[in-house]
């Protein structure tokens, strides 16, 4: 199973790709403002790539519950020079995880591969042109309203066969939009306008939201629903459960993996797939 982006071609069949968070921002629910400085977000994307992340995700505006809007010229500023020390000091996969085509557009051009929208190519509409015209990969997500309101009250009468549907939409108007099927894969947003029950189920029914043999990317990297399950406000205590989760999904299937500690969570995905090709 193959990602295009960019002349690259990513295989995420058999190996399991691993995507490591970078986020360039002050108020992420996990790390934010740690990386604000373009120097200390360089040398943390160094060092998750020494622990074997396939892709850098660099977002520079917060998509947590209740997360206002970045101004477009700010996100430039706090992206751009992170994305083009990265692609002087190494080859590794870098992705703009953002939903503005002109963030998108600027950051393909310095030097990242992929875009990551959360809005699933809704939020602006020339982002597709943007992936037509510069044959980046896509991470199309779904998300159920915006960051501000998307957990007031989300409902679904069925949460995996309205984003299965919506992901099979999305391809066909990528398609139409001039974007290669190859360069497309699919997120069901956990924790984007979903309640706990939601992000279970799609958990346990990943398998269902496959579209055309497209890969399947989640991020379930330290989510509050983990807390949630567990009765914990310390999100220290999400650590292995997400690495828990990182095996589970494995098995059932998804190829790519959205994570804040690269390490284990690759580790988990190695020992799993060992077991799955003894089988």
């Amino acid at each position: 199973m193959i990602l295009a982006c960019r002349g690259r071609e990513i295989d995420v069949g058999t190996r399991a790709g691993v995507m490591g968070i970078l986020n360039v921002t002050g108020d992420s629910f996990s790390d934010g403002g740690r990386f604000l400085n373009p120097e200390a977000a360089v040398a943390h994307a160094l060092q998750l790539i020494s622990e074997g992340a396939d892709i850098i995700d660099i977002g520079g505006e917060s998509t947590r519950p209740g997360a206002t809007p970045v101004p477009e010229e700010e996100e430039l500023r706090r992206v751009l020079p992170v994305i083009e020390s990265l692609a002087r000091q190494t080859d590794c996969t870098l992705s703009i995880d953002t939903s503005k085509a002109r963030v998108a557009r600027a950051a393909v051009q310095a030097g990242a591969h992929i875009v990551n929208d959360v809005t699933g190519l809704r939020g602006d509409p020339a982002m597709a042109q943007v992936l037509a015209d510069t044959g980046a990969g896509v991470i199309v997500m779904h998300m159920q309203g915006t960051p501000r309101d998307m957990q007031k009250s989300p409902h679904y009468r069925d949460v995996v066969a309205e984003i299965r549907e919506f992901f099979r939409l999305s391809l066909s108007e990528a398609i139409r939009s001039g974007i290669h099927p190859m360069s497309v894969a699919f997120d069901p947003g956990i924790g984007f306008g979903k309640t706990v029950p939601h992000n279970l189920e799609l958990i346990a029914r990943s398998a269902e939201l496959r579209v055309e043999d497209r890969p399947l990317l989640y991020g379930v990297s330290r989510k509050s629903f983990i807390g949630k399950v567990l009765d914990s406000d310390d999100s220290a205590d999400r650590f292995w459960p997400t690495v828990a989760l990182t095996s589970l999904l494995r098995e059932k299937g998804v190829n790519l993996f959205r994570v804040h500690d690269v390490r284990p969570n690759r580790e988990a995905l190695r020992m799993t797939e060992a077991i799955l090709q003894a089988q």
